[in-house]
């Protein structure tokens, strides 16, 4: 027999980050370096100190999200949330917002939320400033105007004393060298928006070769929604974006060869062999199923209750506006009585009443309904029957806003009419006689088949979501072709595969197979994974702070900043290259414009 292959979806609740008492080596001697890994998909923090005591691990790891609520309805004002005091992502979604385009920075405002977040979880506790030199990743082939936006804020409003930049898959491929540095190779980085192909040559990126493609997790479990909508329409609001992202983390995997893994999909037996049922949350109580003779009528006694204090509230509401009618009625006959005859026949205007007979007449019938309705409130104090209101009015209303009330009053009472009829004796059935017509568990699992790889195979085959882009495989041939055969030799040697999207189980096989394809016959390659794909980063960010700590390579200053502007880039072993902007002379085309204007002059003067 098949094993039983039933998930449950964990739907895990984010805890909120605690603030960090930070600890004494990180101040002394010297301030120690703050390491952020400022992700798309999550921010780590840490500190980059050398000491045993501070941990060498992020000690901060959050979504890169931010939700600005509108307020309570009480007067309180609105408020941001960050991270991981989001509690879940899911009732938040269309308030979510990310400084990220891509994987670049560009919300510069909800950038400086991430970063206050993080300096105040972690204790920094500086007054005015960050008196902590920063680390921080950037994306390959950063823009100018995006890193010199990201300098402003550091230097303009933290006050930082020195700032490094680094790409994270660099920071990672220097964490896990396997050779005496400076080394080459092939980094191959997926994360949640991009994949990247960089060659390094000598421990240095070659800018002029690297490529990226427009596709990463994000894409994957939109695709992944967009089957599984498709697949079960019923449950199409339970089937959430961070479901999918969990699915892709614990059930999904690269097929070797994808057609063939397809082939053996289409086996029954290969089927019920391997896939996966995703147990959405369910309730499994039928209406008049389970409850026993006693819990109906306890229910229907509950029923009657509620039902007693309505009409009880209602009687006292309809004594009130009758009340006040009376009065009003009584208080326009004293103005006749009083001789004040126009006063008295412009209220009778007012009342759409002709003569004083009809108003005496109204009053009459007001003073009966006020003594009937006080009588009834008397009786059910004592009483515990229930009163049902009489359809038919006891008064005729004066002003069409009445009617409507009462109208809706003897609707919602004639709602509860069935309840008070008398239920015929009957043979009590037992339970087991009522059972559904299907599997209620069943009808919500989600069968994962082919999904299990048709979502992760979109950096391999962009096509398969109408992308018109090169996969990994056709990337990667393209960036080695752009070598020399000695070149690519030592490439291959060391292609490294980093970034949280390349966790997937079988990737690495699948990437030593396109490899084992396209190089040639006899030759040789290896193909490394990342110790942790998610946090080397971050290692090696601390790897290197810890190092460079005490040197001026790679560190940007203040003075750095203010000489050369917000775009300048200090460059060392896991950076990108610094290109810097070059605009025209400004003198060239000033005498440009200026020889022109010689040249008529001297010519208006000849002709003088």
């Amino acid at each position: 027999a098949a094993p039983t292959r039933v998930f449950a979806f964990r739907d895990a609740r984010w805890a909120p980050d605690p603030v960090l008492a930070p600890s004494a080596a990180v101040r002394s001697p010297q301030p120690a370096p703050l390491v952020i890994d400022n992700g798309s998909f999550q921010t780590r923090a840490g500190w980059g100190c050398p000491d045993p005591t501070v941990p060498a691990e992020p000690l901060l790891r959050f979504r890169s999200l931010a939700a600005r609520s509108r307020g309570a309805r009480g007067g309180a004002g609105a408020e941001t949330q960050v991270g991981n005091d989001l509690g879940s992502p899911e009732p938040l979604r269309w308030l979510l917002r990310s400084p990220f385009d891509r994987n670049v920075p560009v919300q510069l405002e909800l950038q400086e939320l991430l970063l206050d977040h993080v300096f105040q979880r972690l204790g920094v506790s500086s007054q005015g400033c960050v008196d902590h030199p920063i680390v921080l990743t950037e994306a390959v082939c950063n823009p100018l105007y995006s890193r010199q936006m990201m300098s402003e804020l550091l230097f303009e409003c933290y006050q930082v004393p020195k700032v490094s930049y680094g790409v994270d898959s660099l920071y990672s491929f220097y964490h896990n060298r396997r050779q005496k540095w400076p080394c080459s190779g092939l980094v191959i980085c997926s994360g949640y928006q991009c994949t990247h192909i960089l060659p390094v040559l000598e421990g240095r990126l070659d800018a002029k070769n690297c490529k990226r493609i427009n596709l990463g997790g994000c894409q994957a479990a939109v695709y992944l929604q967009r089957l599984l909508q498709l697949k079960y329409p019923g449950h199409f609001a339970a089937i959430t974006l961070s479901r999918m992202e969990e699915i892709l983390h614990e059930h999904s995997y690269i097929a070797e060869d994808y057609i063939e893994e397809l082939q053996k999909w289409r086996c029954p037996e290969y089927y019920e062999n391997n896939v996966h049922k995703m147990q959405l949350p369910f309730s499994n109580k039928l209406l008049g199923s389970t409850l026993t003779s006693e819990e109906k009528q306890e229910k229907r006694q509950q029923q009657l209750r509620r039902l007693q204090e309505l009409n009880a509230r209602r009687r006292e509401e309809k004594l009130q506006l009758d009340q006040e009618r009376l009065d009003r009625l009584l208080y326009v006959q004293e103005l006749l009585e009083d001789g004040q005859v126009d006063q008295f026949h412009k209220a009778l205007v007012e009342l759409n009443m002709d003569s004083a007979e009809e108003l005496q007449s109204y009053i009459n019938k007001l003073s009966v309904s006020v003594e009937q309705t006080k009588q009834k409130i008397l009786q059910s104090e004592v009483n515990i029957e229930v009163d049902v209101v009489d359809s038919k009015p006891e008064t005729p209303d004066l002003d069409p806003l009445g009617s409507e009330q009462s109208l809706e009053d003897m609707e919602s009472i004639n709602e509860f009419e069935p309840l008070f009829v008398e239920e015929q004796p009957e043979v009590e059935k037992p339970v087991a006689a009522v059972q559904p017509v299907f599997n209620l568990a069943e009808y919500h699992q989600l069968f994962l088949g082919t999904e299990r790889i048709r979502a992760p195979e979109i950096v391999f085959q962009p096509s398969l979501i109408g992308e018109d882009q090169a996969g990994i495989a056709e990337t990667m041939q393209y960036v080695l072709e752009r070598y020399s055969k000695e070149q690519q030799a030592v490439l291959v040697q060391n292609v490294f595969l980093t970034g949280g999207n390349m966790m997937y189980p079988g990737l690495k096989a699948r990437v030593q197979k396109e490899l084992l394809e396209m190089r040639p016959f006899q030759s040789s390659f290896q193909v490394h994974l990342a110790s942790s794909p998610v946090l080397d980063a971050w290692y090696g960010a601390r790897d290197w702070a810890v190092e460079y700590m005490n040197r001026e390579e790679g560190w940007i200053t203040r003075k750095d900043y203010e000489e050369k502007g917000g775009e300048y880039l200090k460059e060392h072993c896991a950076s990108n290259v610094y290109v810097p902007i070059r605009l025209p002379k400004q003198a060239a085309r000033a005498a440009e414009a200026a020889a022109p204007s010689r040249t008529l002059a001297s010519g208006s003067g000849e002709q003088g």
